[in-house]
């Protein structure tokens, strides 16, 4: 049988055990539609009671574009040295080891500005599930190489190639590039993007299919 939003939400809601804080991870290239069913999967888990489900995108952990300009690769934004690799895979580990002390905030990503915002997204003690998306949970160079082993599982998105490139685009355009600058984008630096995180699918724990 086709896997369904509802099998997703149980193999979700059956991570955290024996009263521990689990870390889901949901991987796939740009555009695949990580934030979307991240964003489903928090808002249906939580429902209308005590919410219980953070979402902790990996996409804070951005450099700012005053740093890309200093390394020079600006140019090149959103490849994987374009982050803070390390700093993602230490709070991956705090979010773990400290599930029943004070808030934990995390960086948020403003699309708009296209800029990470310090301790903009609050993890509190009683979150017994972090939701986490990115393009790079699944690498294995570098400090992302740490990443895998605090997650206790990283679903990837898989869409079809041409409507995972349309919606791309339509979202460069949507936060301000122009048609002609969206495509180059989408299909330059993000592309190149793209294939290095489909060569990471492997190591996931399930493919999701478009929900």
């Amino acid at each position: 049988m086709p896997l369904t939003f509802d099998d997703l939400l149980t193999r979700a809601r059956a991570l955290p055990r024996g009263g521990r804080r689990a870390i889901l991870g949901i991987a796939g290239s740009p555009g695949a539609g990580k934030s979307t069913l991240a964003d489903r999967l928090v808002r249906e888990l939580n429902g209308t009671g005590e919410p219980w489900v953070a979402h902790v995108p990996m996409d804070g952990f951005h450099l700012a574009d005053a740093e890309l300009d200093r390394l020079g690769r600006r140019d090149r934004k959103g490849a994987p040295d374009t982050f803070d690799a390390a700093g993602y895979a230490a709070l991956l580990r705090r979010l773990r080891e400290e599930s029943d002390g004070d808030i934990v905030y995390a960086p948020g990503f403003e699309r708009v500005l296209e800029q990470p915002i310090a301790g903009a997204v609050p993890v509190p003690p009683s979150a017994r599930l972090v939701v986490t998306e990115g393009n790079y949970l699944l690498l294995e160079t570098g400090a992302w190489a740490r990443v895998r082993s605090r997650l206790d599982e990283v679903w990837f998105c898989g869409p079809a190639e041409a409507e995972r490139v349309r919606r791309l685009t339509a979202r460069h355009e949507r936060y301000g590039k122009s048609p002609a600058e969206a495509a180059a984008w989408a299909l330059g630096p993000d592309q190149r993007n793209a294939e290095l995180v489909a060569a990471t699918r492997h190591r996931a724990d399930l493919v999701v299919p478009p929900v």
